[in-house]
C-alpha cells in the first residue's frame, strides 16, 4: 500500500472516530437530558394523580353531600417509586424534581434519590438525597450556588416541609459516608434534629469527589394551607 493510501485511510479513520465522538457528546449532553426531563415529569404526574385520588371525596353525608377525604398518611417508601417533590428556589422558581426511594443508577435517571438508610421526610434524623450534577437532566447543575439560609422545600402530598441550608457546599470524598449520619459529620449540627442532606458529584463532569449541603427543618404546614412563603413569588 502506498504512503498516499495509508494517509487517506488514516484520515478517514480519524473523521469516523471524530464523528462518533460528536454523536456521543450529543447523546450525553442532549438526549439523556430530554429522556430524563420526560421521566421526571412522568414521576411528578404519577405522584399528583395519586395525591388527587387520596384526597378525593369518599362518599356522602346524611344530607347527600360528598364528604371530603382526610389527607392520607404517606405509606412506606417503595424502592424505585416517587414519594415527594423537591423545590429549590435558588435554582429558579420553575425548578422542581421528584424524589424516589433508592440511589441506584436507574433511579437517578428519573429524579433525585433518597438514601434508603436515612430518615423519612420531616422525621427526626437525617433525610438524605442524591442527584446527578450533569447528564440525565442536570438536576443539581447549580449545586455550588447554594448559600446559607436558602430554602429547600419538599412535599409528600399532605405536608409542606421547608428546610434551611446551614452552610455553603462542602467538598469531600465518595467514601465519607458520615455526611449522611443522623447527626451528619462536619455539618456543624451538634445534636439530634430534623436534618436534610443533599449530595452530588464534584467536579462538574467528574466523580472523584462529592459536594454536600446540609439543612435543618425550619417549618411545616398542611398542603391545604397553600404554598409556603419560600415558594411565593
Amino acid at each position: 500500500m502506498s504512503v498516499r493510501a495509508l494517509v487517506r485511510t488514516f484520515s478517514e479513520l480519524c473523521v469516523t472516530v471524530g464523528a462518533l465522538i460528536v454523536l456521543f457528546v450529543v447523546y450525553v449532553l442532549f438526549w439523556t437530558g430530554v429522556k430524563a426531563d420526560s421521566a421526571m415529569d412522568d414521576q411528578i404526574d404519577r405522584l399528583q394523580d395519586r395525591w388527587a385520588q387520596d384526597s378525593a371525596p369518599t362518599g356522602a353525608d346524611g344530607g347527600g353531600d360528598a364528604v371530603e377525604a382526610a389527607p392520607k398518611k404517606p405509606g412506606p417508601y417503595k424502592d424505585g417509586e416517587p414519594f415527594a417533590v423537591m423545590y429549590i428556589p435558588r435554582f429558579g422558581f420553575t425548578w422542581n424534581k421528584p424524589v424516589l426511594q433508592g440511589t441506584g443508577t436507574d433511579v437517578l435517571k428519573k429524579g433525585l434519590g433518597h438514601y434508603a438508610s436515612t430518615a423519612r421526610l420531616g422525621q427526626p434524623g437525617n433525610f438524605a438525597v442524591a442527584g446527578h450534577r450533569r447528564t440525565y437532566g442536570d438536576p443539581f447543575k447549580d449545586f455550588p450556588r447554594l448559600r446559607p439560609n436558602d430554602p429547600v422545600v419538599l412535599t409528600d402530598g399532605t405536608t409542606w416541609f421547608t428546610y434551611r441550608v446551614a452552610r455553603k457546599p462542602h467538598k469531600t470524598v465518595p467514601g465519607d459516608i458520615g455526611v449522611i449520619d443522623p447527626v451528619p459529620r462536619r455539618s456543624g449540627f451538634d445534636g439530634p434534629g430534623r436534618y436534610l442532606t443533599l449530595t452530588t458529584c464534584e467536579p462538574e463532569w467528574g466523580r472523584s469527589h462529592r459536594l454536600v449541603v446540609w439543612a435543618h427543618l425550619d417549618a411545616t404546614q398542611p398542603v391545604d394551607a397553600g404554598k409556603p412563603e419560600a415558594l411565593r413569588r
